[in-house]
């Protein structure tokens, strides 16, 4: 398939048939995927891949932060459980991760390739038949969220990608020609 028509057929899958990833797959498509522009190379990138398993670490984690943020005692074991059992049936969660430079520039310029290698990764993912679905929700910044990820002092979570064969392919959302975004000096 030609790029440009990858680029117009990738969606954001949210849904996910129960079929584990191949991990050497992933880390094939990855090691693909940084091959992004980079100031100074930086190179800035962490991936932490959760699957099988793996997830309940992050699952657990989870759990308990939105036990200890229901209010309602009544309703705390199963707010908590719902978010185990949502974590539990991706296939596969990967955590980007990017360290962040003291100087702000760099710093800037490091999350802009981060995101680029995203991009890239779901391109590649979409090319090979798997759907993802960036996520960044609140609870990446939670200090337990961190400590269960091995999340370090000085990185930034970018975000969680739900990775997996997709059991369903939402239809494209409109985009605004860039015709109408552009401004032309000459």
């Amino acid at each position: 398939m030609e790029l440009a028509q990858l680029m117009r057929d990738r969606r954001s899958v949210h849904r996910f048939e129960p079929k584990e990833v191949p991990v050497d797959l992933v880390l094939e498509l990855l090691d693909t995927a940084v091959w992004v522009p980079n100031y100074h190379m930086t190179q800035p990138w962490r991936f932490i891949v959760s699957c099988g398993v793996g997830k309940r670490r992050m699952a657990e984690a989870v759990r308990g932060m939105k036990e200890r943020k229901e209010t309602d005692p009544a309703k705390r074991q199963a707010a908590g459980q719902r978010f185990y059992d949502k974590i539990m049936a991706i296939p596969m969660i990967i955590t980007v991760v990017m360290a962040e430079d003291a100087n702000l520039i760099v710093r800037e310029e490091d999350y802009a390739s981060t995101s680029c290698v995203i991009q890239n990764f779901g391109l590649l993912a979409w090319e090979r038949g798997i759907g993802l679905v960036w996520e960044t929700y609140p609870w990446l910044l939670e200090p337990a969220f961190r400590e269960a990820m091995d999340i370090r002092p000085g990185e930034k979570v970018i975000g969680n990608l739900h990775v997996g064969y997709p059991a369903q392919i939402p239809a494209a959302q409109p985009r605004i020609p860039a015709i109408e975004r552009v401004t032309i000096y000459g």
